[in-house]
């Protein structure tokens, strides 16, 4: 660094990347700084000068050196930033440390630390466990474990072969020219060293052979009854390998989601379509089989649907410090449990590598629908959505009927409707007196409104009449 690159990142002023401290008697501080940096994204801490921005230098002695490199040697695991001196005019030097990032988790007397903005404070416990997690990652995540009490004939051989020959058929694996299960298993990599891996039991296992040892695959699927969790009209614990997961998880959908009813303009032809696009949501759980946090015993991947929206949630955070706004924009695939991904991907489930969350935002926005939303709380990643078409609620105060809930999802088309422009769209499937008997009771619930009586009233959905 020369003068002139020192007065160009002086100007820039102090930021998550960029400490200034007036000397090294202030090396203590500095150092958690540094800390903070090597568990972040890297940057500079400058001593010899001011908070304002004002380069004084200070007087570099034979031992100014060292008493630098004594306190980093503080630093766990050891850490060598470059240190760079720039001699000013006055004799006086700024002495740089150069902070590599993106390793860590790193402590300074114990303690690690984290750069937020212009400041440096401790870590919170979690944050530095999940940052020790993902260093030990490549060799030694669960996946990549021995199966405990796992064999080759415990595993769904049909599953298997069907993996390997859609995979050719897609061009995305050669054909063996085997169809024994060890030999295809060592060509999937999961086996190492005479081992099964915990991977090949999450994509193969036969249900029977989960329980105990292997609790977390598990999927809850509910169909609540309302927006809350109050009553549920459907509730399953399903235990199985993660492709019978999908199966099942895809029926639970076609038994349970709502339609989105609609009016085709001046037909009074009813069109019924899937209230969220399927593909989008096989995308989503396919998302969470492939990345969720499989080493939490009691984890699990949770379907709701509830009258207002569905949610998908999966056990485990974003890793390598990914945030759910990142999710919204291209970024880096660095999938938590690679095996698995890549049995996906040459199964054809996952297409691109890094664009499942962005596949999911595409098919829901040509869908209509709003982008789906994104959230971590609570050791789980959620994704929601939710439908921009009215969807009649299951319950108010008591069940609705059937016909009830048509007739709400009828105006919410219309907008204003006689008995006769109902009862077209209906086609006959209900009595007059029967149509008019149940909007009435709508009505008493608070649902409808009219306006005129008898035959020529027009019925609208309470708070949007046009």
């Amino acid at each position: 660094m020369n003068l002139q690159a020192l007065t160009s990142l002086v100007a820039q002023g102090e930021s998550d990347h960029l400490e200034l401290k007036k000397s090294t008697g202030q090396r203590s501080d500095a150092t958690k700084t540094v800390c903070a940096m090597l568990n972040g994204l890297g940057g500079f801490v400058l001593f010899g000068v001011a908070d304002d921005g004002m380069i004084l230098g200070q007087q570099v002695a034979a031992g100014t050196l060292d008493d630098i490199s004594h306190e980093m040697s503080l630093i766990e695991p050891p850490a060598f930033p470059d240190i760079e001196l720039v001699v000013l005019e006055n004799g006086r030097s700024v002495i740089g440390l150069r902070v590599p990032g993106g390793g860590g988790p790193y402590t300074y007397q114990g303690r690690p630390y984290m750069r937020i903005g212009t400041t440096t404070r401790p870590m919170p416990r979690e944050r530095y466990e999940r940052l020790l997690l993902e260093r030990m990652h490549a060799s030694q995540r669960w996946e990549n474990q021995p199966a405990p009490n796992i064999a080759i004939d415990d595993l769904d051989h049909v599953e298997l072969v069907r993996t390997i020959e859609e995979a050719i058929r897609r061009g995305r694996l050669e054909d063996p020219a085997t169809r024994d299960p060890r030999e295809l298993l060592l060509g999937l990599n999961l086996i190492h060293e005479e081992h099964l891996l915990n991977a090949a039991v999450v994509l193969f296992g036969k249900s029977e052979r989960l329980l105990p040892n292997y609790p977390q695959c598990i999927l809850r699927m509910a169909r609540f009854r309302g927006r809350d969790k109050t009553e549920f009209i459907d509730n399953r614990v399903e235990v199985g390998h993660a492709f019978d997961l999908l199966v099942r998880a895809q029926r639970f959908f076609r038994e349970h989601l709502p339609i989105a009813g609609r009016i085709v303009p001046n037909l009074f032809e009813r069109v019924d379509d899937p209230l969220y696009p399927p593909a989008a949501l096989r995308e989503a759980l396919a998302n969470a089989l492939c990345h969720r946090d499989y080493s939490v015993g009691g984890g699990a991947i949770s379907i709701g649907i509830y009258d207002d929206r569905l949610e998908i949630s999966s056990t485990g955070t974003l890793p390598f410090g990914l945030t759910p706004e990142d999710l919204g924009q291209p970024h880096q695939s660095r999938p938590w449990n690679p095996l698995v991904a890549h049995v996906f991907h040459r199964r054809g489930i996952i297409e691109s590598w890094g664009r499942g969350t962005l596949k999911i935002i595409e098919l829901t926005e040509q869908a209509g629908l709003a982008r789906p939303e994104f959230e971590v709380s609570s050791g789980e990643m959620l994704v929601r959505f939710r439908p921009t078409t009215y969807v009649a609620p299951m319950r108010i105060n008591h069940d609705l009927s059937s016909l009830q809930r048509e007739l709400l999802e009828i105006l919410a088309s219309t907008r204003l409707a006689t008995l006769a422009d109902i009862r077209a769209v209906l086609q006959a499937t209900a009595a007059d007196r029967t149509i008019q008997e149940n909007l009435g009771l709508l009505r008493h619930l608070g649902m409808v409104e009219s306006i005129g009586r008898g035959r020529g009233a027009r019925w609208f959905l309470k708070g949007i009449k046009q």
